[in-house]
């Protein structure tokens, strides 16, 4: 199974980049290949905010759909992902934000972000396996050039 994580130090405060990364709809804006995202449900139970949401990745005929579980824990500052159904057989990812600066010094939070994950078609998964993390890098350089542009 491919795997691979990114730490990355963004200027800007907690709050706002997570919400910046709950916000599923605004992915093809700035994601490389992502075409289209929509959620389908959004429930906040106050300590968790549960999103059920599709995302179309790829390029002309080349593209699916995921559709994926995501939970927000407002207490610990975590996001956990998972795969509901599209063309992996399973897939996990999380976000952790750690605040490192304040007002005085400046807002900074150091995101952690991993990804676990297996394609059904097991030749796309020995090529992915050989070539994610440069991708993964490629998404979090857009996500983090995004998030200082807000």
């Amino acid at each position: 199974m491919p795997k691979a994580s990114v730490t990355r130090l963004i200027e800007r405060d907690k709050a706002k980049l997570i919400n910046f990364v709950l916000d599923i709809e605004k992915y093809p804006e700035f994601i490389p290949f992502c075409e289209n995202s929509k959620i389908h449900m959004m429930k906040d139970d106050g300590n968790i905010i549960n999103i059920i949401a599709d995302l179309t990745i790829g390029k002309g005929p080349f593209k699916d759909t995921f559709k994926s579980d995501v939970k927000f824990n407002k207490k610990n500052d975590h996001i956990h992902v998972v795969n509901i159904e599209g063309p992996l057989s399973y897939m996990e990812n999380n976000w952790k934000f750690v605040e490192k600066g304040n007002l005085t010094s400046g807002y900074k939070t150091e995101v952690f972000f991993d990804i676990d994950f297996e394609v059904k078609n097991k030749f796309l998964n020995i090529l992915m396996t050989k070539s994610f993390q440069y991708g993964l890098e490629k998404i979090a350089d857009a996500f983090q050039k995004r998030a200082e542009s807000l």
